[in-house]
């Protein structure tokens, strides 16, 4: 994976000049936003952090100060270290103080309108050759990008929650994205501690992409027998540091049911919990309970009797859900949906999702990463049982990939045959 991790930062093109990047801006102070802001801090930059209040400024960096001091308490940073850090810090609420910024990074809500409207205002104050990044995880950033007159300047820095934490980060190139900013930020990416792979603009980029397949199927295996902690001690005994539904509880499952309704989209289940105030750990419940202060899952018998009365609604007749059938009905779809994103150009190398899928969603190290594993695994396997699938429900994510029956040929993803 070391290897595989220096090539995902690669940019074609020789002799490119990197832009200088002096100063950071960050848009919005909230939990993604403040923990953006601390990974360039904690990478010697100054950044200047915007908010649209006073208030929710104070609130952003008082949460700043006390991540700080949590690690000043656990002994992994010295009280001198923290003060340095913080007096990285520039504190706004007018957009004119991002001026002298060499990249700014917007971090506001996941809406279209809204960031419009931030890259707007970017507009008026941004100097030139200054990078415009956005920290989308679904959106459209050639729609971003066109809204502009300096599309060349736009990108996509997706970073993954805690972003001061989590080593991934997505580098999203938009069409007319400049190779020199793309550069920039890869090698900016490498001075701030991060994993960077470089991905092409589609709904949810890689990793989510891909995650939306894995858990495609994640309602229907409820609706038709299994339970939550069943599906996720599967995922754990692979390997997962957790399973889908303990995942989605500490994310927050507000998150997913907002951006199923923008897409006119539901999950029965899953909007269930969420119209009943049930986001998850933040909440206490979700699909699970947790007591008060604790981050372990209970399972709860009233999602349970919820799973039964929503099929018994739909005529299903609950059975036996075998360990092998979930997953086949989860990971599988997940290669596949890796297979579809190499033939569509958004990543360049098997290798490039492996490193996402592992430094951003956990899957099973010693195993390689999903692309890995399904060589391992067997592809005429995985093919065989993607059409069963098929067959039997219909459903377009278990139609294989092209590029899944070529690896059966040749033992290669990039379509060249192993001798």
């Amino acid at each position: 994976l070391f290897f595989a991790e220096r090539e995902a930062a690669k940019v074609s093109g020789k002799d490119i000049v990197k832009r200088r990047i002096a100063r950071v801006g960050v848009i919005g102070a909230g939990t993604m936003g403040g923990g953006i802001a601390m990974a360039f801090a904690n990478g010697g930059y100054p950044v200047t952090l915007l908010e649209t209040s006073h208030e929710a400024l104070q609130r952003g960096l008082a949460t700043i100060d006390r991540n700080y001091s949590v690690s000043v308490t656990r002994g992994s940073l010295s009280e001198v270290a923290k003060r340095e850090r913080l007096a990285q810090f520039k504190g706004s609420t007018d957009y004119a103080d991002l001026a002298d910024c060499d990249l700014i990074v917007e971090a506001v809500f996941e809406d279209m309108a809204v960031k419009k409207e931030v890259f707007g205002k970017l507009e008026a104050v941004a100097k030139p050759g200054a990078i415009l990044a956005t920290n989308t995880s679904y959106l459209d950033i050639n729609e971003i990008a066109a809204s502009t007159s300096r599309p060349q300047d736009v990108l996509g820095l997706h970073f993954f929650s805690p972003a001061n934490v989590m080593k991934l980060l997505e580098i999203v190139r938009a069409d007319k994205t400049a190779p020199d900013a793309l550069a920039t930020v890869v090698d900016l990416a490498r001075r701030i501690g991060k994993v960077a792979v470089v991905v092409g603009v589609c709904h949810g980029f890689v990793g989510n992409r891909m995650l939306a397949a894995r858990g495609s199927e994640s309602e229907a295996l409820l609706l038709e027998g299994a339970t939550p902690s069943q599906i996720d001690q599967v995922f754990t005994d692979f390997g997962w540091p957790m399973g889908p539904f303990q995942m989605g509880d500490l994310a927050g499952l507000d998150i997913g049911w907002r951006n199923r309704k923008a897409r006119g989209l539901s999950a029965v289940i899953a909007d269930t919990l969420c119209e009943q105030g049930r986001f998850g750990q933040k909440t206490g419940r979700g699909f699970y309970l947790y007591e008060a202060g604790a981050r372990t899952p209970v399972p709860d018998p009233e999602v349970e009797a919820l799973i039964r009365d929503k099929a018994a609604e739909k005529g299903i007749v609950p059975r036996a859900i075998s360990a092998e059938e979930i997953i086949e009905r989860t990971l599988y779809p997940l290669v596949n949906e890796g297979a579809k994103i190499l033939e569509e150009g958004i990543a360049a190398r098997a290798s490039d999702i492996d490193v996402v899928w592992v430094n951003g969603y956990g899957f099973p190290i010693g195993k390689g990463g999903p692309m890995f594993w399904a060589g391992l695994e067997g592809p005429a396997r995985i093919i065989e049982r993607l059409e069963y699938w098929h067959q039997r429900t219909g459903k377009d994510v278990f139609k294989p990939a092209p590029l899944l029956k070529r690896m059966v040929e040749t033992g290669s993803w990039n379509g060249d045959a192993i001798a």
